[in-house]
């Protein structure tokens, strides 16, 4: 399989995500959106990885997962206190940090 397919596949990706953080107003989606955009580099660097036969692009790519399942873990964290004590996950209406 050519590099240019992974790339393809990574932008499509990285795009869909992208869309998905600016277009969408529920904090769950957005959280998902992230992580489709942080998989889209996953699969760039397993194709720049599998292209020059080294490892280093694998290695980033499991470092990557590892920071999504905690930066998953994180907001789904400070979601479920949030519509536990708001009952609203829309981000337009999260103003807690706000003067």
């Amino acid at each position: 399989m050519p590099l240019t397919h992974f790339l393809a596949l990574g932008a499509i990706l990285f795009l869909i995500g992208a869309a998905g953080v600016l277009m969408r107003r529920n904090a769950i989606m957005i959280l998902l959106s992230i992580e489709l955009m942080l998989n889209s580099v996953n699969v760039t660097f397993v194709g720049f990885a599998r292209q020059w036969a080294d490892l280093t692009g694998q290695v980033f790519a499991i470092f990557i997962i590892a920071v999504a399942a905690c930066e998953a873990a994180v907001g789904l964290a400070i979601l479920i206190s949030l519509n536990r004590d708001r009952q609203m996950v829309n981000v337009d209406e999260i103003n807690l940090l706000k003067w």
